[in-house]
């Protein structure tokens, strides 16, 4: 057993600098736009290229780190995505900004799961929760502050700068996460493709990852474009992004707050409870994008982030514990395909300013959501004999 409180903390900067790449290109996308002479659609595509690659590579980082082992699968996805991050800050035009940002997207996605299945590797289950707690807490902290400054230094200074800080931090971690021992992994006997097909075979495992994917471009699609509507109904950038800061702020407090209540109530409450909060959220926003309703927007998209999220990502370490590790990963993959999706949907109302229109179709769509994912979480039942190694939630 390694010395616990040295690696939590390793890992916990990993999920924050992950998150904090992944977040700063919303609070910019209008900046970005006027700097690079393109419409904003164009910059809603490049950050869905981002989320695209972010999400297909996650089963992808999954095996590598099985055959590679965690600690280096972790210091060579980070230091692949400090140069692709490097190289966004340098690009001329929108054709190298989406083909650096999807590179470093899929770098960057192997962050958060392989310091998860860390985690699962090294730490004793009753003693898992609060090292799952303090990961949550790194993605919560990248998500404000990423929000909160990105905005604020591309109008200060530039864009380019804040690629060039996201580079650096993963470039640090390269180096920092030496010190982290690498875990004994037992390979499984068995095909590398026998748990997809389980997965394949497996009706639960296939509705729970549809409703990751409804999920992420609904919740995720939300978020995205909160700082440019923000923007577009009269905050600067440095407003815009702080008003979507209250979302990691709301993440780091509600979650807390989910965790008590599941244990007292049953999860598809908690799931309902927080597709009803996205479904005001976006309500909210669909009214007005002033940074007033917008932050309110911004606090329920994260009590929904907190309460329904956590709920489907647990679920998905349960429902088929024989191939638990790819069910995960496929989990988060389908969850920022979604979000990708999500961006080419909606990048041409958003480009002509109809953000009304945009976040009232993401509030109806979250009916069918909720409903969906509490019938079917409400229907299932945990199978009797769990097997397969265990593998904690994840934090996405």
């Amino acid at each position: 057993m390694i010395e616990r409180a040295p690696g939590a903390r390793l890992l916990q900067v990993t999920t924050f600098v992950s998150t904090l790449d992944r977040f700063a290109m919303p609070p910019m996308l209008l900046v970005m736009a006027a700097a690079l002479h393109q419409p904003l659609s164009a910059m809603v595509h490049v950050a869905g290229f981002y989320f695209l690659a972010y999400g297909l590579m996650q089963p992808v980082w999954g095996v590598v780190s099985d055959r590679l082992g965690r600690v280096r699968t972790l210091r060579l996805s980070l230091l692949l995505a400090a140069i692709a991050t490097a190289a966004s800050a340098g690009v001329a035009d929108t054709v190298q900004l989406g083909v650096a940002r999807a590179v470093a997207g899929a770098c960057f996605a192997a962050a958060i799961p392989a310091s998860l299945i860390y985690v699962g590797d090294t730490v004793p289950a009753e003693r898992r929760q609060p090292e799952i707690a303090a990961l949550m807490t790194g993605v919560a902290a990248g998500t404000a502050l990423a929000s909160g400054a990105a905005g604020a230094l591309a109008q200060a200074v530039s864009w380019r700068l804040v690629f060039l800080i996201s580079a650096g931090c993963a470039l640090v971690l390269v180096v920092l996460l030496r010190r982290l021992p690498e875990p004994a992994v037992e390979r499984a006997d068995e095909p590398i493709l026998a748990p997809a097909g389980r997965v394949a075979r497996s009706p639960y495992t296939l509705m729970v990852l549809l409703i990751a994917l409804v999920e992420g471009g609904i919740l995720l699609g939300a978020l995205t474009l909160l700082p440019a509507a923000a923007e577009r109904a009269g905050a600067g950038p440095t407003l815009a992004g702080l008003v979507t800061a209250v979302y990691g702020v709301a993440v780091f407090g509600f979650a807390r707050v989910a965790g008590r209540l599941s244990r007292t109530r049953p999860v598809w409450q908690l799931i309902a409870g927080g597709a009803t909060a996205c479904a005001l959220a976006c309500a909210v926003a669909a009214v007005s994008r002033t940074p007033g309703p917008a932050a309110v927007a911004a606090v329920l998209l994260g009590v929904g982030w907190s309460s329904m999220h956590s709920s489907l990502q647990t679920w998905a370490t349960q429902v088929l514990p024989s191939a638990r590790a790819i069910v995960v990963s496929l989990f988060a993959g389908s969850l920022f395909a979604g979000s990708s999706v999500s961006a080419a949907l909606l990048a041409g109302p958003a480009d002509a300013g109809r953000f009304d229109l945009v976040y009232a179709a993401l509030a109806v769509a979250c009916v069918p959501l909720g409903v969906l994912a509490t019938v079917a979480r409400a229907r299932w039942r945990e199978p009797v004999a769990a097997t397969g190694p265990a593998a904690p939630p994840s934090v996405g």
